[in-house]
């Protein structure tokens, strides 16, 4: 039944117009927030990163490069469906926090509200591996890639850092519900990887700064 309740979040914000899912996000409601948002940036950030991919593949230049193109494509496309899963791991886990707090006062609420924050931090966090990882696919590919799609590919790593930046609010402002020795090293991890994201945009930035001359 927890599956379908997920499966049901996933198609009802994925299966949205991007014109509804902006209005939707501008409504008053708790979901699609900041956490969904980053999800389908992340999303768009590795399906720019395909493009410009499919746009390089099979191309005489790059024949030596098949291999690793291949591989790539397939961990983009493994990016993209994660990302759309976290858009709905996001709503899920504001729901466990809803619930949680519906409860009356008592050891089980305090056990659900506990849960429901190991989520709303677990769905960020893993929000930013997902970035990084992402971004680094991303630089291998910046000297591989048809000089015409670089733009994209810059775009989509900007896209990445974005997520990572959201995902990075995300974790901060749940971990504040943590005990200081719990949240502060929380903390500065997520920070560290925003740092990590940054340097690996202005990498990519560096690889193709001649093109935008």
């Amino acid at each position: 039944m927890m599956e379908n309740r997920h499966m049901a979040q996933d198609d009802a914000l994925l299966s949205m117009s991007v014109r509804d899912f902006v209005a939707a996000t501008a409504d008053k409601t708790p979901t699609p927030g900041g956490g969904s948002v980053a999800g389908v940036v992340g999303a768009l950030a590795a399906a720019l990163g395909s493009m410009a991919l499919a746009f390089t593949r099979g191309k005489k230049k790059y024949a030596q490069h098949e291999e690793f193109h291949a591989r790539l494509q397939e961990r983009l496309t493994r990016a993209r469906d994660m990302f759309e899963a976290l858009v709905a791991d996001d709503a899920a886990a504001f729901t466990l926090y809803q619930s949680a707090n519906q409860m009356p006062e008592g050891p089980s609420r305090l056990d659900a509200q506990k849960t429901a924050l190991a989520a709303a931090i677990a769905v960020p966090r893993e929000s930013a591996a997902l970035a990084l990882a992402l971004l680094k696919d991303l630089a291998a590919l910046a000297d591989k890639c048809n000089p015409y799609l670089i733009s994209d590919l810059t775009a989509a790593a900007a896209l990445a850092v974005a997520t990572l930046k959201l995902s990075d609010y995300n974790t901060r402002i749940n971990a504040r519900s943590l005990p200081p020795e719990q949240a502060d090293p929380l903390a500065e991890a997520s920070r560290a990887d925003v740092r990590k994201g940054d340097a690996l945009l202005a990498e990519i930035e560096r690889a193709t700064a001649e093109l935008f001359a």
